[in-house]
């Protein structure tokens, strides 16, 4: 009973029966909380959110704010980052969960720093998709290096 009332007040990734619009609310979910990992959810993050929500998936920028809207709720609704993993690592091949966690690290240096707890949260996350820790190291460097080479300045370390 209490699970499907949850499920009628947010739309977790594992309430909803399409495997595609499972997956895409889940990787929308996952940038949610990078954004607010620092505790200072911005502008900028959001409308990067969007930005990387609409390139991953090939969606117009209305549609991309829709998904994220749909993923804030989801997000203030769920228990544990496993109702937004779980479905990632079931659907996805490890290529797939690789470009998640690059989109992740171009979420979380998207300001030109890295705080302390986006950092462990990509971490986290990678962890909970299978993904090594080589490849989540690799990933963050090329994201950090094409950012130096965008013009976008060195990322820096806060908190």
């Amino acid at each position: 009973m209490l699970r499907k009332l949850r499920d009628l007040l947010a739309p977790t990734p594992s309430a909803v029966a399409d495997p595609a619009t499972r997956e895409r609310l889940a990787v929308a979910a996952l940038l949610v909380e990078i954004s607010r990992a620092d505790f200072d959810h911005t502008d900028a993050e959001r409308a990067t959110s969007i930005h990387l929500l609409a390139r991953h998936f090939g969606c117009d920028d209305a549609e991309a704010a829709r998904l994220l809207a749909e993923a804030e709720a989801a997000v203030e609704g769920a228990v544990s980052l496993r109702e937004f993993t779980a479905p990632l690592h079931r659907g996805l091949a490890y290529d797939e969960k690789q470009h998640v966690i690059a989109m992740l690290w171009e979420l979380a240096l998207a300001e030109g720093g890295l705080d302390k707890y986006e950092d462990y949260l990509v971490g986290k996350i990678a962890e909970l998709l299978y993904v090594s820790r080589g490849d989540v190291i690799r990933m963050k460097v090329q994201v950090e290096e094409r950012r130096l080479r965008e013009g976008a300045g060195l990322p820096g370390q806060r908190g």
